[in-house]
């Protein structure tokens, strides 16, 4: 068994790697160590997510994603949510998250009894599904209490938007000229995958 952690901050602003401890102090409590570490500043709501789908890439069967919460794992709509759970399924993945306890038994090697795991693997997986909805609402309720108050913002003439970082711009621009992946990129420009996604984007567009 594989432990495949995965950590994702929806803003480079805030620390991807804040629950790291977490996991790895859960991981050891069941006995177990992390192997693997995927980390990303990303939207739950995208599922364009390159540390993620490496993930699922390197997965094989019986190995565990962990997580501390389901909604790290996705705020997706429901169409794209449940693409994400048939690949996940479907590469013999089992999520166990820290916030959802009937998740922890896929921390186990032993099989116990098959009426039983199969049972509980149904009661999770509702409430996975459950969880998955509850955060996509939760993501849907934000942004439209954003909304409303960049509105009032400019109705008030007070909003004036993010300030672009040029100089972050310029060194995407000129690392991915002189030939450099995403991934290398947004390590020598000190900023997430996604913001060379955007930047890369922008500059094509």
């Amino acid at each position: 068994m594989f432990i495949r952690a995965y950590l994702r901050a929806s803003t480079e602003e805030q620390d991807a790697s804040r629950a790291q401890a977490s996991l790895e102090q859960f991981a050891s409590d069941h006995n177990k160590d992390i192997a693997s570490v995927y980390l990303e500043n990303a939207s739950g709501a995208s599922a364009d997510r390159p540390e993620l789908l490496r993930l699922l890439k390197d997965a094989r069967k019986g190995d565990v994603l962990l997580v501390e919460s389901i909604d790290r794992l996705s705020r997706l709509p429901v169409e794209d949510w449940q693409k994400l759970k048939a690949t996940i399924d479907s590469k013999g993945l089992r999520i166990v998250a820290l916030d959802l306890p009937t998740s922890h038994q896929g921390m186990q090697d032993t099989k116990g009894d098959e009426f039983t795991g199969r049972m509980l693997g149904a009661i999770n997986s509702m409430l996975v599904e459950m969880m998955a909805a509850i955060a996509r609402k939760d993501y849907e309720q934000r942004r439209e209490r954003q909304a409303q108050g960049i509105e009032k913002a400019k109705a008030a003439g007070k909003y004036q938007g993010r300030p672009i970082d040029e100089d972050l711009h310029k060194r995407v621009t000129e690392l991915l000229g002189a030939g450099l992946g995403i991934r290398a990129t947004a390590r020598h420009a000190n900023c997430s995958t996604t913001t060379v996604l955007r930047i890369r984007d922008l500059a094509s567009a």
